[in-house]
């Protein structure tokens, strides 16, 4: 599970870094200031639309904090969100171990309740979210990624909700997202057994989307989800949204309940100028300018 500290939120509108050798944007460094705990990064230029959200809670090995999305969500510009770590070698290690065995018995449960609901939040974002997973991602970490959309993981990474090693379970989201990902047989399995998978056994149990061998500057899968990034912020927003949430609702319910679902979404796309946008530059053999009206 996860420990939730007091977390600061540096909203950084930052111009695009110039490409390292061998392509790419690293994301450590100066991208976010010593001591925060959480770096949010409104990118530009041609990767606007996209916002990287960076954990970066070295000593503490990611243990996720008070993570507030609020600014993210009801910002209409923001098209993907990626979700990537600030500290080589770890994604999210989850729980803060210190911080739990300080805690009462009566505290437990409102803790993890807490957990629960911001990664929720996660879940709920209404645009694409890619985790970029580079390290370990484990517990909480786990629970966290598997809250997005799409799982990216370089071959090293490690993953596993490792509760059950604990006499715990998974109390953020693991024990219904992880079977829902990789189906329930294997979920079993994986919990039971509090098993750690290596990024190439995850892409091969359908964990992750994609497996990169990881580069020496340790953010292979992180230019990685830029790259999927760029590919999403392409299309028209609005559409991507409604696809989203037709999805999300519909493998929840019977086929023709989803299907009344995605009837519904693809109403609110008929009155968008993005609509007739896309048909005029189809029409005139140009690419589409979305708007996200």
């Amino acid at each position: 599970m996860a420990a939730f500290a007091g977390c600061r939120v540096v909203l950084q509108a930052l111009r695009p870094r110039a490409p390292r050798p061998g392509g790419g944007t690293r994301r450590y460094s100066s991208d976010a200031r010593s001591g925060d705990d959480l770096s949010v990064r409104y990118l530009d230029g041609d990767d606007a639309g996209i916002v990287v959200i960076g954990l970066n809670r070295p000593k503490a090995k990611n243990a996720i904090s008070d993570l507030i999305f609020k600014s993210v969500r009801k910002n209409n510009r923001v098209r993907t969100v990626v979700l990537c770590s600030m500290v080589p070698g770890i994604f999210c290690a989850g729980a803060d171990l210190k911080e739990r065995a300080k805690m009462h018995q009566s505290e437990v449960g409102p803790f993890v309740s807490k957990a629960r609901e911001l990664i929720t939040d996660l879940g709920n974002l209404p645009m694409p979210t890619i985790a970029a997973i580079d390290g370990a991602a484990l517990g909480g970490g786990l629970e966290m990624a598997l809250a997005c959309d799409i799982r990216i993981a370089a071959t090293s990474a490690k993953m596993g909700l490792v509760e059950t090693k604990l006499a715990i379970i998974p109390g953020a989201g693991g024990t219904q997202r992880l079977p829902r990902a990789i189906g329930v047989s294997l979920a079993k399995e994986l919990i039971f057994a509090a098993r750690v998978v290596d990024g190439s056994e995850a892409r091969a149990l359908g964990l992750v989307s994609h497996a990169v061998e990881q580069n020496n500057s340790g953010d292979a899968a992180y230019l990685r989800a830029l790259e999927l990034a760029r590919e999403f912020i392409q299309q028209g927003p609005i559409a991507v949204r409604m696809a989203k949430l037709a999805i999300n609702q519909g493998i929840e319910v019977d086929l023709k309940t989803g299907l009344a679902i995605e009837e519904a979404c693809y109403a609110q796309v008929i009155p968008t100028k993005d609509r007739l946008e896309g048909l005029a530059a189809f029409k005139e053999k140009r690419p589409p300018r979305y708007k996200g009206e």
